[in-house]
């Protein structure tokens, strides 16, 4: 697939939010049900209106075609330029014609002002590994695990010796634009 397909990007408004959450857990609960065979949505609605509703969000459909293959949340920092990608996602019936590389490439071009991109992704979570490391440039620069706990991760606070509760495990990357 060609680099200069054009992707659009259309703003997602509080009464589409739920059938964005719905295509979001049904693109990201993959990983999950082959890694552990659960399907138990990922990530939570709460966790999804929550970055939805940050300070700086972003949220669009990217629209390819006039029909909508995925969406995105990013955090934009006017003064800083260190910009987030929070939640990035192409639905399953369009994995596979690069178009997750083209929408990341069309992310780049709307935000020519950012100096650094982060974002976290899962540690199972090898297809997006191989996407932001080898296909995008970022490089992992933060491993959390019950050694290294994410402070900004829920189940990462006030996580004492006795709790049940597994920390996350994940990578955090950055890609350095400027």
């Amino acid at each position: 697939m060609s680099e200069n397909i054009n992707i659009e990007f259309e703003a997602v408004n509080l009464e589409e939010l739920p059938l964005f959450i719905k295509k979001l857990q049904e693109s990201f609960t993959i990983a999950v049900e082959e890694k552990f065979g659960m399907s138990e949505p990922i990530p939570s609605e709460d966790d999804i209106r929550s970055s939805f509703h940050s300070k700086g969000a972003e949220t669009y459909h990217l629209v390819f075609n006039k029909q909508r293959i995925g969406g995105v949340v990013l955090t934009i920092n006017e003064e800083t330029q260190h910009n987030s990608l929070d939640l990035f996602f192409i639905s399953p019936e369009h994995h596979g014609h690069g178009l997750g590389l083209i929408a990341w490439n069309a992310i780049e071009k709307k935000y020519p002002n950012t100096l650094v991109w982060e974002t976290i992704t899962p540690y199972f979570e090898e297809r997006n590994i191989h996407f932001y490391v080898n296909k995008c440039g970022f490089r992992i620069v933060e491993f959390f695990n019950k050694y290294h706990i994410n402070p900004n991760m829920p189940c990462s606070k006030n996580l004492s010796d006795e709790s049940t509760e597994e920390p996350d495990t994940s990578f955090r990357f950055e890609k350095i634009m400027k």
